[in-house]
């Protein structure tokens, strides 16, 4: 996310009712519903976590503990249940 002044993109009746509410504050305005993209998107770090957790589960059904796989995976031992309960359905 990039820092952009509104006195450079804004008409200044706008910045004026903006400053009604909030003065020389940062402000987070967010995308429109339409225009928001899913988590990793942009990445292929979805594509790669669901590969991780392919393997994790495959380590546990080959009889790894979650212990091991928490040591192996650098996860802890919450998440590594959290994902062997998940890749079970």
């Amino acid at each position: 996310m990039g820092y952009r002044n509104a006195g450079d993109i804004l008409p200044e009746e706008i910045i004026a009712l903006i400053q009604q509410y909030v003065d020389g504050e940062n402000i987070y305005i967010p995308r429109r519903s339409e225009n928001r993209q899913k988590w990793g998107s942009q990445t292929r770090i979805t594509q790669e976590l669901s590969h991780r957790n392919k393997l994790i589960y495959e380590d546990y059904a080959m009889g790894m503990t979650t212990s091991e796989l928490a040591d192996k995976y650098c996860l802890s031992h919450k998440s590594i249940q959290r994902i062997v309960r998940i890749m079970r359905k």
